[in-house]
């Protein structure tokens, strides 16, 4: 290979209520049959051949065929040390390296917590909403928590379509640019409640012991019964200790939140981790109405719960907490990492203890449980366990272009890594090829199912929908695999 396959998503990869339980991690899943016309909505349920579960839904995997494969023999030194404080732009990892998905099922992630989409269209007040689409926003992250391998970098046109009836959504993604890399993706609610969209460009640098991604790209989220829009960017992501030691992510950075009909703005800081890692995957933020005039506050961590009080609540409770600093001494983390080791590992931080709970407070959200066997499946969380599998009769009817058809991915997911890593240098030979083939040509590449433009209420450049997918009309998809 010759190093053209960027490494965009490195990082993302390495880049997942109220306080009585009412969202209980089994209704977080199903909140209850959506009936729809599947002539209409996908076209997958006319096949037939799904596994039924008792209550008419589909029944998905609950694990991975192989399990995970090692990656003690390899050194990731030998590829990057040229890279130092550089932007990763056109660099080969080892399969070794990667997840059996693509980088295009990564962001399909973003949807395992959809019921707090749901949860906010039925709202009717827009602070209500705006904590909702907050938590969203959080939960969207929440799957990266101890997932340090790489997704594949999609080809160009490669695409990727989930549609869940029992969670209420459809979802189309398509990878548009190769140099710079960016995808595109596009869900709606089955029952017409909203629309999310966006496209994901991450710049990435390796900075010697960690590598950082610094995102690019704006999601929006529109509330279709309420007439809003909401728009962000996510936090930075950063993996610790690529080159030695005990990989570890932390997000930072603050992520706002708009509501463009009201002008109420989410604040949310991703705390990064700190001297002593008391800070470690704390998030803290605040919903502020058009005038700055703080609303609500929001705490807890991106890794487990989100939690809501009113702000008078809030900084009562802080300045008690305040008093009582003086009878309480810090003390230093002890990781058996000492100073002198800090110039070869970033030290792990101390699992902190759960969030504490300040008495008044509302749970806006809580990550659902990763399965048993998660830590033999790349730390997959049940929802991403699902995205790759391939039912009977479902090639007849995906586009040719979906991830579920790439082989190195399929030939990964079941323990076949010589395969896997044969498919993946002849998939990016086959791309290159089909480079130069348009480059003799003077042709452009044409996306199929976004258009660029730009984001109706940003004004920032942004790939829009250009609709039509599930018409199921794929003449002209281009060979990729």
């Amino acid at each position: 290979m010759n190093g053209e396959e960027e490494f965009f998503d490195a990082v993302t990869g390495f880049d997942s209520d109220n306080s009585s339980g009412e969202f209980s991690e089994a209704n977080q899943r199903v909140t209850g049959v959506i009936h729809v016309d599947t002539s209409k909505s996908n076209g997958i349920g006319k096949v037939g051949e799904r596994p039924p579960q008792e209550n008419g839904l589909q029944k998905h995997r609950t694990s991975l065929p192989a399990p995970m494969f090692t990656r003690s023999d390899f050194s990731v030194w030998s590829i990057l040390k040229k890279c130092i404080g550089l932007e990763l732009s056109k660099i080969t990892m080892p399969i070794a390296f990667n997840e059996p998905l693509s980088f295009l099922q990564r962001i399909t992630e973003y949807m395992e917590h959809v019921y707090l989409i749901h949860k906010a269209s039925r709202q009717p007040q827009p602070l209500e909403r705006m904590q909702s689409v907050a938590a969203f926003a959080v939960s969207a992250v929440a799957s990266q928590w101890e997932r340090t391998g790489k997704p594949f970098n999609p080809l160009l046109g490669e695409t990727y379509e989930l549609i869940r009836e029992d969670l209420g959504f459809r979802f189309i993604s398509e990878q548009v640019s190769h140099h710079p890399p960016i995808s595109a993706f596009y869900s709606e609610g089955l029952s017409q409640d909203f629309l999310f969209h966006g496209s994901i460009y991450p710049k990435l640098k390796f900075w010697g012991k960690s590598v950082e991604a610094e995102p690019r790209g704006t999601i929006t989220l529109e509330l279709l019964k309420h007439d809003e829009a909401y728009t962000w960017t996510n936090p930075t992501c950063c993996v610790h200790n690529v080159i030695i030691g005990k990989l570890w992510i932390e997000q930072y950075g603050t992520v706002e939140i708009l509501n463009h009909r009201t002008g109420d703005k989410c604040v949310l800081h991703f705390r990064p981790c700190g001297l002593f890692g008391k800070e470690l995957h704390k998030v803290e933020g605040h919903i502020q109405d058009r005038s700055k005039k703080k609303l609500f506050m929001i705490y807890g961590k991106w890794t487990e719960c989100l939690w809501g009080i009113d702000p008078v609540a809030y900084e009562s409770f802080k300045k008690q907490e305040r008093r009582g600093d003086h009878l309480r001494k810090g003390r230093p983390m002890d990781n058996g990492s000492e100073k002198a080791d800090g110039d070869v590992v970033d030290a792990v931080p101390e699992v902190q203890e759960t969030v504490q709970v300040i008495p008044g407070s509302k749970l806006l959200w809580r990550v659902n449980t990763r399965p048993p066997n998660s830590a033999q499946m790349y730390n997959f969380t049940s929802f991403t366990v699902s995205l790759n599998e391939l039912e009977t009769g479902m090639e007849k009817i995906l586009a040719p272009t979906d991830c579920r058809l790439r082989p190195d991915i399929r030939g990964m997911e079941n323990g076949n890594m010589d395969l896997a890593s044969q498919e993946k240098e002849r998939l990016e030979e086959k791309q290159r090829e089909a480079r130069r083939e348009r480059a003799k040509e003077e042709a452009e590449w044409q996306t199929r199912w976004f258009h660029q433009g730009s984001n109706p209420y940003t004004g920032t450049p942004d790939w829009l929908y250009t609709g039509g997918y599930f018409e199921r009309d794929f003449s002209g998809c281009p060979d990729i695999y």
